[in-house]
């Protein structure tokens, strides 16, 4: 599948974003989706993940600001941000990852300002 990561934007601290993971070429259905951000000179971090039977993990630094979801029908993974702190400012990427199979969509970049 090929995704494509929508959503980002400039927003000040205490904002919300909404993040999109559109999948085109195959059905999500049976894939986890999944999402890590990479700040400027900072190693990537995985954000978020949900199972294709809706399980959902975060990371510590995001857990009760952050959900993901999906929706089947639209082939489509998201992550709502909200509360959000200057230290959330990265280049947000989201993947599919069935088995070993593993895509990536191009990264959206969110930025928060103080």
């Amino acid at each position: 599948v090929q995704l494509q990561a929508s959503g980002g934007g400039l927003v000040q601290a205490g904002g919300s974003l909404s993040l999109s993971c559109a999948a085109s070429g195959g059905s999500l259905a049976n894939y986890a989706i999944g999402w890590f951000r990479q700040a400027p000179g900072k190693a990537r971090e995985g954000v978020s993940c949900i199972s294709y039977s809706g399980t959902t993990h975060y990371a510590d630094s995001v857990k009760g600001r952050f959900t993901t979801s999906r929706d089947n029908a639209n082939n489509a993974g998201y992550l709502q941000l909200t509360d959000l702190k200057p230290e959330d400012t990265a280049v947000y990427y989201c993947y599919a990852k069935r088995d070993q199979t593993v895509s990536w969509g191009q990264g959206t970049l969110v930025t928060v300002s103080s």
